[in-house]
Formats: C-alpha cells, sequence, structure tokens
C-alpha cells in the first residue's frame, strides 16, 4: 500500500531563507501562510498606534516599536512565525543587537492586529490564542468596521473599547494612553 506523501513542515530558518517574492508570510505549525494585502484603512490604523506608541515608549527608553515586518517566533517543533500589525517589547527582552536581523525567538509583550475585511473571526481569534499561549501580555485585536478595540489579558479576558473609550497600556506600558476615536480618525 502506497504511503501518501506528505509536505514536510516548514522551520523559521526556511521561512527566513525564502527568495523575497513581494508577499509577507507568516507560519501555522510549520505551514506556510500567505498573508493578505493590507487596505489603505487598515495600514493608516496601524501607523497610528504604532506612532503614538512610538512616541511613547522613545521618550521613556522602554523598549522597542515593530511594524508589519517585525515577525516572532512564538513556537518551536513545528514552528510558529507570527507578524503582527504592531508590536512592543520591553528593552530588558530584547536580544543582542545582532540577532534583529532575524526573527525574534520570544513573543512581545504586546500585539496589535488590525482586521483587514479578508481576515475571519476564527483566524483572528486563533492568532489571540496563539499570543496569549506564548506569553503575549496584551493582545489589542482593532475592528475598524466596527471602530472598536477588543484587549486580551493573559488570564483570557477580554474587554471591549468604542470610540468613546480610551486604551491604555496597563502593566506593560503605565501611563500609555490611547483615545479609541484617534485610531479611526
Amino acid at each position: 500500500m502506497a504511503i501518501p506523501a506528505t509536505t514536510p513542515r516548514l522551520t523559521a530558518d526556511d521561512l527566513l531563507q525564502m527568495p523575497d517574492d513581494g508577499h509577507r508570510y507568516e507560519l501555522d505549525c510549520g505551514e506556510l501562510v500567505q498573508l493578505p494585502m493590507s487596505s489603505f484603512n487598515s495600514s493608516r490604523i496601524a501607523v497610528r498606534i504604532s506612532s503614538a506608541m512610538y512616541a511613547f515608549v522613545n521618550a521613556r527608553g522602554l523598549g522597542y516599536i515593530a511594524g508589519v515586518d517585525g515577525a516572532y517566533i512564538l513556537k518551536r517543533d513545528p514552528d510558529v512565525v507570527r507578524v503582527p500589525d504592531v508590536s512592543f517589547v520591553r528593552a530588558e527582552r530584547m536580544p543582542p543587537e545582532e540577532q534583529w536581523s532575524r526573527f525574534l525567538d520570544l513573543a512581545p509583550d504586546l500585539a496589535v492586529e488590525v482586521i483587514s475585511p479578508s481576515d475571519t473571526v476564527r483566524d483572528s481569534l486563533d492568532k489571540v490564542r496563539e499570543y496569549l499561549d506564548a506569553g503575549v501580555q496584551l493582545v489589542w485585536v482593532v475592528q475598524p468596521s466596527r471602530r472598536m478595540v477588543t484587549v486580551y489579558y493573559p488570564d483570557r479576558t477580554a474587554r471591549l473599547y468604542y470610540d468613546d473609550a480610551t486604551l491604555d497600556g496597563g502593566d506593560i506600558l503605565p501611563g500609555f494612553t490611547l483615545p479609541v476615536a484617534d485610531i479611526f480618525a
């Protein structure tokens, strides 16, 4: 009896060595996943969030902000590599600078996912679970169509923030605030 051929699982190193074809990819348990193009609005929202975070973090020397090309290895064997739209890592957790040309082999402290029209609720919730399982302390899921942000915490609770509310950085970015209305302005 013939045994069906299986596609070998890729590793984070395999993904890093792939030639740049103009697309963005993640690894989901060793399987290559091409990320859809972001809409203009999703990109604009991610920039607004990252700009506000960067100004706060940089002024205080708290750590590092990455955008849509900041990749993190959340799990090994099989490898899970995720690329949040915005992320923050505290300075004391960052590896030496010579390792920054690779994917970071750690979970960010805060991850932001901006939902695009092509994203499914299930995919978004799966990513939230992966982030929290990997040790991310805050996950913000931004839903432009609803002008809403859902913040997920390590204890698996969630809080909804609407246009009239203000997000905060909690224990990860103490003192950081961002009015939800400003995200969508």
